[in-house]
C-alpha cells in the first residue's frame, strides 16, 4: 500500500505562484512513477505531469513552461511548483503514484483557487 497526502493548496491571484507538496509513505520503494492530476468543477480529472524514478518529467500542454515537478530520489516527497497561474488552473490537485505492481494510488487532493 502507498499513502499520499497533498498540501499547499489555497487561494492565489492570477499570475501568482504556488507550490504543492505530496508526502508519500508505505511501500514507496516500488513506485516507478509519480504524477500530478487535477479536476476542475464539472470536468474530468486530467493529467498535469509526471516524473519517473529516473527524474524524467512529462507535462501536459497546459502545464508546460509554467509548472515544474520535482522531488527526492526516494519519492518520499514530490512537489508541483506552479507559476503564472490562471483562473482556469482552479481545480483540486491530486498526487498519484504508480507502483511496479501496476496499480495507481491517489491522495485526497488539495484545492487550488486562482482568483482576484
Amino acid at each position: 500500500q502507498v499513502q499520499l497526502v497533498e498540501s499547499g493548496g489555497g487561494l492565489v491571484q492570477p499570475g501568482g505562484s504556488l507550490r504543492l507538496s505530496c508526502a508519500a509513505s508505505g511501500i514507496i520503494f516500488s513506485i516507478n512513477l509519480m504524477g500530478w492530476y487535477r479536476q476542475a468543477p464539472g470536468k474530468e480529472r486530467e493529467l498535469v505531469g509526471t516524473m519517473t524514478s529516473g527524474n524524467f518529467t512529462h507535462y501536459s500542454d497546459s502545464a508546460k513552461g509554467r509548472f515544474t515537478i520535482s522531488g527526492d530520489n526516494a519519492f518520499k516527497t514530490v512537489y508541483l511548483q506552479m507559476s503564472s497561474l490562471k483562473p482556469e488552473d482552479t481545480a483540486v490537485y491530486y498526487c498519484g503514484a504508480f507502483r511496479s505492481s501496476g496499480r495507481w494510488y491517489f491522495g485526497k487532493g488539495t484545492l487550488v483557487t486562482v482568483s482576484s
